[in-house]
């Protein structure tokens, strides 16, 4: 039953994404052509460059991953690059212009692919998609890397994030796990107070920077980031709903984080880790950074509790829907060997060992593997009702530009709300229609 009910919330949740984006994912079956490597025999050996973003992929996954490409590529190597999100699309768009500089396979988030995928940045890769699981893979993901019919980028992971909290802090607080928004800032608040002594602590950790948690915050509130009126998009965080959640944000920022107001949501482990969290809202992947015996505090994990952030109405809280897609460079000179890391990658053999790690697999039929614990159990409910960020082509550059970002540090600093989101309408407008 627990299996049956997983993969379902995984299919609604992705179902309910892809509506979102905008039309149906039709996957172009034919061939994509003869590849960059020679007359489709056996590739020449290469050096191939993969960027992977972010401690998501563990050091376990990237190691099994270069040993099994290598064993099934003779003569060729795998060197894993590792990218911080942050400058990521700045990055990419530098490297993948260029022939000589270019990964060969890059990770991209899920929200920012449709601007690289539309800008012609990746190979198609369709024919490669029947192979890769097909109707199996998240649809959402799949939506957001093609165009035209044709797919560029293939999902390789997703995670929405649930709350981690502190079982002896909530003990000491008399707090009960919220069932309701209010309740959930009402003990955030609490913490933070119970905790003064520490000037660090956050009842809830809310870095400054930290728009993509923040969202779930505006969207509960019925806001929204930007909206397509007749085929054009514009801002649209001036709206009373919008205010509403933002005025929401400005209380946790003020009355129950202690994170840095410029900070950003990295390494989250470090200050809960040092005793400075209560709660913070993070991806399922989190508990092995906490539970890792050289980067994390291993005893703190029987302490952990988990629960999906609530809602106003009580149901689980439309957080951001997070994850990866993967895709090839369109000008890598090794397409084949290129197509072979990918097709790795997206092996059920891979793909388990994400579940494994606390994310969602590529494929949902792979989703079991997420296990029947408190964990799991979150992410099930997380994942429920998670929403994506604006269809827009060009909402990467919406991120490039750090828009949300310095709009949430305004806004964390005690900035005037009104003010602050119509200069970010303004500069959302601007990117989403240049």
């Amino acid at each position: 039953m627990y299996r049956v009910r997983l993969a379902t919330a995984l299919v609604a949740a992705a179902a309910l994404a892809l509506s979102a984006c905008g039309g149906d994912a039709e996957n172009d079956t034919e061939s994509a052509g003869a590849n960059a490597d020679g007359d489709g025999g056996t590739p020449e050996p290469a050096d191939i460059r993969l960027w992977l973003n972010g401690p998501d992929t563990p050091d376990s996954m990237r190691e099994w991953l270069v040993t099994e490409f290598e064993k099934q590529n003779p003569g060729s190597t795998l060197t894993i690059e590792e990218q911080q999100w942050e400058g990521l699309v700045d990055r990419l768009t530098t490297s993948l212009g260029s022939e000589s500089e270019t990964p060969d396979v890059v990770e991209v988030g899920n929200t920012q692919a449709p601007t690289f995928t539309t800008a012609g940045a990746f190979s198609d890769i369709s024919d490669m998609v029947p192979e890769l699981g097909g109707t199996d893979l998240l649809p959402a993901f799949v939506n957001a890397g093609s165009v035209d019919g044709k797919a560029y980028a293939v999902p390789l992971y997703a995670g929405s994030a649930y709350v981690f909290y502190r079982k002896d802090l909530f003990a000491e607080s008399g707090l009960e796990v919220p069932t309701t928004m209010e309740q959930f800032v009402d003990a955030a608040v609490t913490l933070k107070q119970d905790n003064a002594g520490n000037k660090n602590f956050s009842g809830f950790w809310l870095p400054g920077q930290d728009w993509r948690d923040g969202a779930a915050f505006l969207w509960d509130a019925g806001g929204a980031f930007a909206v397509n009126e007749d085929g054009q998009w514009s801002g649209a965080l001036s709206t009373p709903e919008s205010q509403e959640g933002l005025e929401l944000v400005q209380r946790l920022f003020t009355e129950a984080s202690g994170a840095p107001k410029d900070g950003n949501e990295a390494d989250a482990h470090v200050p809960f880790c040092a005793g400075d969290i209560g709660m913070m809202l993070r991806p399922g992947w989190m508990i092995g950074s906490i539970d890792n015996e050289e980067i994390g505090c291993p005893k703190m994990v029987p302490n952990v509790g988990v629960f999906a952030l609530p809602s106003s109405n009580g149901e689980p809280a439309p957080v951001l829907l997070g994850g990866s897609n993967i895709a090839v460079s369109a000008n890598s000179p090794n397409q084949e060997l290129a197509r072979n890391l990918v097709e790795l990658m997206l092996s059920d053999e891979f793909q388990r060992q994400y579940a494994e790690n606390g994310l969602t697999p590529a494929k949902v039929s792979l989703a079991e593997g997420l296990g029947d614990d408190q964990f799991a159990r979150a992410a099930i409910d997380a994942v429920s009702n998670a929403k994506l960020t604006p269809p827009a082509a060009g909402w990467a550059t919406v991120e490039g530009a750090r828009i949300l970002e310095d709009l949430f540090v305004g806004i964390a600093n005690g900035g005037d709300i009104e003010q602050l989101a119509a200069e970010a309408d303004v500069a959302i407008t601007e990117q989403l229609n240049d």
